[in-house]
């Protein structure tokens, strides 16, 4: 067959239209996803960014998870918080028990039903404390954990005479020196600051104090207690390092007075620690300091007289440090009713030697405005 050259105008023609339309589509279906592409990365939510708030004067409350999970009784706290020099509440977030108190993921906590979320939606709950300028603190304990030693006996300090051993209480506690379970309490700090908590206090930062010690088969080697406790403190502010919050640790009162040499056979010393967390909180309660403590014949009557030594004697270990002394005050009636004279003799005290506050303890969450100044 020839061609003339009319037929070739209408070849060349419908040529060009195909070519036309297939640019056309190709052209179309990229600018469709690119536009695509466009509207998916407008639509993706900002990551919000959180950041460490400044150190500040923090005057808190000891609050369990049952006590936070009631609506009535935190609008009660929240109102007495509003009222007064209050400013901080610490919850329970793991207690005594090794119990997670919160909805945590964490593989373990999951497989060997370690939680009890007592605090319901904790998100909403700091959100709503944060609204109310509160500064929020998450309680932590940490060796004593009856829970995760029977889920994990390995990770549990054993008995010479076979099992597990076990404080006067009954309760089980791990093993101070196994890596695992300071990874394991990071993870579950890690997931409390998700929620938005301020600071993560970490309680039981030691070695077992009560019971049959001499039961007790230690697998610290060639080191010293406080050398344990010294690592893990190490371990808490690396790994903890890039989270917006701060860290702080309880320890025993007598702490204050022991010349930082003497780690009263649990590895506690101040010398350890000051330069590895933020705030180190010594539990100076006046009721549990022996009879003849200063020459008292009960210190639980004499707050000020207690807490000015502890002060005066260990606040020097502070000085030029990364962490500030911040003392648990007693607000429970054990070797003397603490009215709001003794309590506010406790705060005086404490406020002459630190900036970093002071944090209210009443395991029975009753508090009152007894002592407190009123805003």
């Amino acid at each position: 067959m020839t061609y003339d050259k009319k037929h070739w105008f209408i070849l060349g023609t419908i040529l060009v239209f195909m070519l036309g339309g297939i640019f056309y589509f190709w052209h179309g279906s990229v600018l469709a996803i690119e536009s695509a592409t466009l509207i998916d990365l407008s639509l993706q939510p900002e990551k919000e960014v959180r950041y460490r708030i400044p150190r500040q004067t923090v005057k808190g409350l000891y609050v369990t998870a049952y006590s936070a999970g009631n609506k009535g009784k935190m609008d009660s706290l929240i109102k007495l918080i509003d009222e007064t020099e209050l400013n901080a509440v610490v919850i329970d977030i793991k207690d005594y028990s090794g119990t997670v108190l919160f909805d945590s993921q964490h593989e373990i906590v999951k497989k060997f039903n370690l939680k009890n979320n007592r605090l319901g939606d904790a998100r909403l709950l700091i959100k709503k404390l944060h609204e109310h300028n509160i500064y929020v603190i998450a309680r932590q304990t940490v060796f004593q954990d009856p829970l995760l030693a029977k889920a994990k006996p390995i990770w549990a300090i054993k008995a010479k005479s076979g099992g597990l051993w076990r404080d006067h209480k009954g309760l089980a506690w791990v093993d101070p020196t196994r890596e695992e379970v300071w990874q394991y309490n990071v993870e579950i700090a890690k997931e409390a600051v998700a929620l938005g908590f301020d600071e993560i206090n970490f309680d039981y930062v030691r070695f077992p104090s009560d019971g049959n010690m001499s039961n007790v088969v230690y697998t610290t080697k060639d080191k010293k207690k406080y050398q344990v406790m010294e690592d893990f403190f190490k371990y808490l502010s690396d790994n903890l390092k890039a989270e917006p919050v701060w860290i702080s640790i309880d320890m025993f009162g007598l702490v204050m007075e022991s010349k930082g040499t003497n780690d009263m056979s649990i590895g506690q010393r101040l010398a350890d620690a000051v330069d590895n967390v933020d705030y180190i909180c010594p539990m100076m309660y006046p009721s549990h300091y022996p009879s003849g403590h200063l020459g008292l014949e009960n210190p639980a009557a004499n707050p000020a007289k207690v807490f000015d030594n502890g002060l005066k004697k260990g606040t020097p270990w502070f000085k030029d440090k990364r962490a500030e002394v911040r003392p648990w005050i007693q607000a429970f009636n054990i070797g003397a009713v603490y009215d709001a004279g003794k309590i506010r003799a406790q705060i005086d005290t404490v406020e002459k030697y630190t900036n970093a506050g002071w944090l209210m303890w009443n395991a029975a969450n009753r508090y009152s405005k007894a002592g407190l100044k009123t805003e």
